[in-house]
């Protein structure tokens, strides 16, 4: 060849894109091939992130007899030989830029995000959908890999330009040999994470590379598949796959017995679908998201959860992952806890959690505090994993539980109106389904999410509230979007008014009044 072969590295700041181009140039040099490296810093993480460009004459430079190649400065559109990117929504800025070539450039990128502001500011999920952005990779580049470079990184204990560097070398892209890479980080020290993290991402590369080898010699592709269920035989598999996820949480929440329950309601839903689309024409939407969240709303929080979650030796082990504990140091979590009266009282039967809350709520309409009990608990300790241990073995309770209680009733309510507006019309019921992502936090946050839906579903989606079936559905779903847009409830309570329909009720609370500091005499 007499090109060099260009590469663009795309980093975020504090993630050592500039280290990562001294040790491409090093390593260059190490070789004794002819290279150049030039960065353009982002603005900001958004406006874009730092880019290198790197050339490298593949023509050892005992072979120039002389000559000095003339790189260039920054990378031609439609020429580059291969991108790699630290963020999936970056990578996707880059080709919109028209930077990557489908017959030419091969993308290597993160599938980590980096969120934007706008992402950041609705209540609800407001992240971009991926896949899009995965579409894009796949469409607008010769070959690709997109994969958590982030994950990797925390796992071998190192920064992330360590395992872009595996990724760069395991890609053949540039005539260096491995040894030469390797050289490059050196040995003891920090080195020896760097050497775990370019190691690991050199053979994932080189082993997905061989997969994809196999798959185009065949002309097929092969999924892995999820632990089989009977109990879920009976849907479809875009169904089964969330339902499977679902099942596995329960069993993992409380017991096989109540996974059964969740496969119970989710039948219910499915049936309602059948009977107003038997030709199955929209794929079994509304089954397929009232899985997704009656899951997550089946296993809800609450201090037993907590417990349980806290005490995993999963948990132990990511918290020491990310403080990058050294053999031989001592590591300790203090778990923060402040429980108060309803917390308490959701754990006892509902004769004796009413008197508890009753006495607890008056405290509040007082002008007082609610009653907390602050606890710090070190689960590195014996006494500290116990009590956790303790607690969680106590979710046997839940059944018989005032809040157990409250909550499958109304998320009994939720599915009867949804199956109710399903067979009515599947926009309806589609829209009802989709309201469970309402269902979300803990304590004053969920409290809030579920009087805005039993709102929504009082006011909106019952028949006598307007004859057709397809307004009902648009309102349900402008009331839902605007409850996700702000935690006040601002805009719900305006689109409310919009689609006639009355504004939430105002919660009491109570006046307190503050004493004044003595007022300093004059000096």
């Amino acid at each position: 060849m007499t090109q060099p072969v260009s590469l663009l590295v795309c980093a975020l700041g504090g993630e050592g894109g500039g280290v990562l181009s001294e040790w491409l140039m090093d390593t260059a040099r190490r070789a004794g091939y002819p290279a150049q490296s030039t960065s353009i810093p982002g603005v900001a993480q958004r406006t874009g992130a730092t880019t290198y460009y790197i050339e490298v004459l593949p023509t050892p430079l005992h072979e120039l007899n002389g000559k000095h190649p003339v790189f260039s400065l920054n990378p031609v559109p439609g020429a580059l030989d291969a991108l790699v990117s630290t963020e999936l929504l970056e990578t996707a800025r880059q080709i919109s830029l028209g930077l990557v070539s489908a017959d030419r450039t091969s993308v290597f990128s993160s599938s980590s995000r980096s969120l934007t502001t706008l992402e950041r500011m609705p209540m609800g999920d407001g992240r971009l959908d991926a896949q899009p952005l995965l579409d894009l990779v796949n469409t607008c580049s010769r070959e690709s890999q997109v994969w958590d470079f982030s994950a990797m990184a925390k796992e071998q204990g190192t920064m992330v330009s360590a395992v872009m560097f595996g990724v760069i070398a395991a890609s053949g892209l540039f005539p260096m040999a491995r040894e030469h890479y390797e050289a490059t980080i050196g040995t003891g020290g920090s080195s020896a994470a760097s050497l775990r993290g370019f190691n690991a991402a050199f053979e994932r590369v080189r082993n997905t590379q061989t997969v994809q080898a196999m798959l185009a010699d065949v002309d097929a592709t092969h999924s892995a598949s999820a632990p089989h269920e009977p109990a879920l035989d009976g849907f479809a598999p875009n169904v089964r796959e969330l339902a499977t996820l679902g099942f596995a949480r329960l069993c993992d929440y409380q017991h096989r017995t109540y996974a059964m329950q969740y496969v119970q309601r989710l039948q219910q839903v499915l049936d309602a679908e059948i009977a107003v689309d038997p030709l199955h024409a929209h794929q079994y939407q509304a089954t397929r998201e009232a899985a997704r969240w009656l899951a997550l709303w089946m296993a809800f929080d609450d201090i037993v959860r907590v417990a349980d979650l806290k005490s995993r030796a999963s948990r132990q082990q990511r918290v020491a992952l990310e403080v990058k504990q050294q053999d031989g140091e001592l590591l300790r979590i203090y778990e923060h806890f402040k429980p108060g009266v309803p917390e308490l009282a959701g754990l006892l039967p509902a004769w004796l959690a009413a008197p508890l809350l009753r006495f607890d709520n008056a405290r509040v309409m007082k002008g007082r505090e609610p009653l907390a009990l602050p606890l710090k608990i070190g689960s590195h300790s014996v006494g500290g994993m116990l009590a956790l241990r303790i607690l969680a073995s106590m979710k046997w309770l839940r059944p018989f539980s005032s809040r157990f209680a409250v909550e499958q009733t109304d998320i009994q309510q939720w599915l009867d109106t949804l199956c109710a507006g399903l067979r009515e019309h599947h926009e309806l019921g589609l829209q009802l389904a989709m309201c469970g992502r309402l269902i979300k936090g803990y304590g004053s946050t969920n409290e809030r999410a579920k009087h805005n839906l039993q709102h929504i579903l009082k006011y909106l989606a019952a028949a006598h509230i307007n004859p057709s079936p397809q307004w009902r559905a648009d309102a349900v779903r402008q009331s839902r979007e605007a409850a996700l847009t702000d935690e006040a409830g601002t805009a719900l309570d305006q689109r409310l008014q919009s689609l006639g329909a009355p504004r939430r009720a105002v919660v009491e609370q109570p006046i307190r009044f503050i004493r004044s500091a003595a007022r300093r005499k004059p000096d």
